[in-house]
């Protein structure tokens, strides 16, 4: 008997250990994604972004260093709320850009490259700026879902969830999950496999979606506009 416990207890610390490093991948990943998004700032338009473009990545990074100082303290409250602070900041900037983009496209002021290259890099932010609003809320977010272990409570239904394989047996979702999600709503304007339970959730995707509608419908008026 003795030898079972120790390898089940050598299995369970090996487990702990994986599920550790995936969330610390996970916790990496967001950050330099939405590091990455920011810095798009730079090739925007001044029409765009009339501010200093240093500001939105200066802020994010303070906010983002804030909440994993947090983190590594065990601030779990602090970690939560400087993320979300993080991310209500991005997504103002980019709603700012966007009716910019919106109200530029009558003045006809931006070359029609230079509108198409703005929309695509806003397309691209508001993929990873919902991703991020997805993976910190979630089931009460990364730290819940870290204490938690297998994710059966979120308020998406991934595939992995209705799985009966014990290789999911202590399945979560990770930032790439909630990556693949938000692109699939930018691109499809829906969730495609994955379920939407929750009303916060169906809020988010709803609001994600007419972005993208939004920007995607200028992309094809700024491209069917040049080709007259």
């Amino acid at each position: 008997m003795v030898p079972s416990r120790v390898a089940t207890a050598g299995t369970k610390h090996e487990n702990d250990g994986t599920r550790r490093g995936k969330a610390s991948d996970s916790r990496y990943f967001a950050f330099f994604s939405a590091l990455a998004v920011s810095s798009l700032t730079f090739a925007l338009p001044h029409a765009l972004a009339p501010y200093p473009r240093w500001i939105p990545l200066a802020a994010l990074a303070f906010l983002m260093s804030l909440a994993h100082l947090a983190h590594r303290r065990a601030r779990p409250f602090w970690n939560t709320v400087f993320g979300n602070v993080a991310s209500t900041v991005t997504t103002l900037f980019l709603l700012w850009s966007v009716g910019l983009l919106v109200a530029a496209l009558p003045t006809h002021r931006e070359r029609p490259e230079q509108l198409l290259v703005s929309a695509g890099i806003l397309w691209t932010t508001n993929v990873v700026v919902f991703a991020r609003w997805y993976w910190s809320i979630d089931a009460g977010g990364p730290n819940a879902r870290d204490r938690r272990g297998r994710h059966d409570r979120g308020a998406f239904l991934f595939p992995q969830m209705m799985q009966n394989d014990a290789a999911y047996a202590e399945w979560r979702p990770h930032f790439l999950d909630y990556l693949f999600l938000a692109f699939n709503t930018s691109t499809a304007l829906s969730p495609t496999d994955t379920s939407v339970l929750s009303h916060w959730a169906k809020l988010l995707m709803m609001a994600q979606s007419t972005i993208s509608l939004a920007i995607i419908v200028l992309l094809a008026a700024r491209a069917i506009n040049s080709l007259n």
